[in-house]
């Protein structure tokens, strides 16, 4: 129920407040292309409720792509073709997934079920039941399967049974987004956000906390002012990890320390994405932005899709790419934001982050649609 009130506040700060009109989406101009889009390849999974599909994104492994859907369907599809490999129908209602790793592939349900499947044939290896909702896509390794619960908890759990190896747990309050991060594991580490506007990392190996940081901090009086969840995966490069949240701050951390080496206001829910240059933000308002990776000023930013619901950006190329709530995908330049393509039939707002693979952009819409899409240049003409 918490979380249910959250999505209602949300959409009341955001969109209907009495001392301000209400803020409609940017209607979509023409402009001069310089990129053209070929769809590969679609297809859907089951299950298109629209309020849960929070956590359902997709995930790529070799090639093979892996989606999951409300209803329980969790398919491998050919990365080039489409075609479906395997289908299993967990007869549960899947909220948070799709997590693959090493030889298995991980899904989480609204009930804290979590079900590993056999990467190869999407045969059940274990079923196990935790308490609490799980809204994200699990982390996988060679030992061990972590899964974060919207009750602040990380678990993590023996890949090989489903076994409870630790937990380790954060404040929630009391009033947050419907969404949770998806954890991240890097070496020895897993980092996940948290929805009190913190990064914390943890031992692999048993839970322990090696390091947490504030990045955003409460303000205002009203519990909508002081929202400050970072419901977003973080994002690793090298020794360094990116974050933003909602109504608070991008930053940059010591992936040993957890130390803050720069931060910028600026709110999202989506989440970011990095290149060897820039770290790219689709920001609350509908903004893009690109924020130098080693300093975080800002190198561009494009206003043109304000308040369109945007999905998390992804570096495909010489590109940025997001999604609108109406079934849109937009690519920006990457050197200077300006609109590049646009390709509409995408089966309407996509709430998880597309991923991006040899030039081709992933991605799977709330109602289910998956898409394969891919861009290139229009040759200068003289």
């Amino acid at each position: 129920m918490r979380n249910w009130l959250a999505l209602s506040a949300l959409m009341l700060l955001v969109a209907c407040s009495k001392e301000k009109p209400v803020d409609l989406p940017s209607e979509l101009v023409d402009f001069k292309a310089s990129a053209k889009v070929e769809r590969l390849w679609s297809a859907r999974i089951g299950g298109d409720d629209e309020v849960l599909r929070l956590g359902l994104g997709l995930a790529v492994a070799g090639d093979r792509l892996y989606a999951a859907g409300h209803g329980g369907d969790v398919v491998a599809f050919e990365r080039e073709t489409g075609k479906s490999v395997w289908r299993t129908q967990t007869k549960v209602r899947l909220s948070g997934a799709t997590g693959v790793g090493d030889d298995l592939v991980v899904v989480g349900s609204s009930e804290g079920d979590v079900i590993a499947l056999a990467i190869a044939d999407g045969a059940v290896r274990w079923r196990v039941k935790v308490r609490g909702e799980i809204l994200s896509a699990p982390a996988v390794s060679a030992n061990i399967v972590v899964v974060r619960t919207v009750d602040g908890r990380l678990r993590g759990l023996a890949a090989s049974d489903g076994k409870q190896i630790w937990e380790t747990e954060e404040q929630v309050p009391r009033l947050s987004l419907r969404g949770t991060a998806t954890p991240v594991i890097v070496h020895d580490l897993v980092i996940a956000g948290f929805d009190n506007g913190k990064v914390l990392a943890s031992s692999l190996a048993n839970g322990d906390t090696v390091w947490d940081m504030q990045v955003s901090a409460p303000k205002g009086r009203t519990e909508l002012e002081r929202l400050v969840d970072i419901d977003s995966a973080v994002k690793i490069a090298d020794d360094d990890v990116f974050v933003v949240g909602f109504q608070g701050r991008a930053a940059m951390l010591a992936l040993d320390s957890g130390q803050i080496w720069w931060t910028r206001d600026v709110s999202s829910y989506r989440g970011v994405d990095i290149d060897d240059n820039a770290m790219y933000v689709a920001a609350a308002d509908g903004q893009v932005l690109a924020l130098q990776r080693r300093t975080g000023v800002e190198l561009w930013h494009q206003d043109m899709l304000k308040y369109r619901r945007l999905s998390a950006p992804v570096v495909v190329g010489e590109f940025v790419a997001v999604a609108d709530f109406e079934g849109y995908m937009h690519w920006l330049d990457k050197t200077n934001g300006n609109l590049a393509a646009r390709i509409g039939g995408i089966g309407g707002r996509v709430s998880t982050p597309p991923v991006a693979v040899d030039g081709v952009v992933y991605l799977i819409s709330d109602s289910g649609r998956i898409s394969a899409l891919r861009a290139s240049r229009i040759a200068a003409t003289n």
